[in-house]
């Protein structure tokens, strides 16, 4: 299983309504279509974070995405195909800052004393 994380921040001139309407509405059901596409979660950063265990400072990210694809092929056979280009003009558009992890998942076992 290959599974990509991604990271955005919003652009400047949208509000976080905007943002999460934009990329809900228009762009996750382009990215859940993509061939060979095993699992996608959207997951929204929630503004203020005031809950115990938080950093120094404010996230500057607004959203992680996580995709799932089987395998590498499948994942480049994803973001070869002829939409990919006009779907990251979009995502740029909408985006101050956009990054990528291409991660191992692994789960771990949670302990939970009784």
């Amino acid at each position: 299983m290959v599974k990509i994380v991604w990271l955005l921040r919003k652009a400047e001139h949208l509000s976080d309504a905007e943002f999460q309407r934009w990329w809900l509405e228009s762009h996750a059901p382009i990215a859940a279509a993509a061939p060979r596409l095993v699992r996608y979660v959207v997951n929204i950063a929630q503004k203020p974070d005031l809950l115990a265990g938080k950093p120094a400072g404010d996230t500057e990210w607004d959203g992680v995405a996580e995709q799932w694809f089987a395998n590498e092929d499948d994942l480049n056979a994803a973001y070869s195909r002829p939409v990919a280009g006009s779907v990251r003009q979009d995502t740029l558009a909408h985006v101050s800052r956009l990054e990528r992890l291409i991660v191992r998942e692994i789960e771990i076992a949670v302990v939970n004393p009784a």
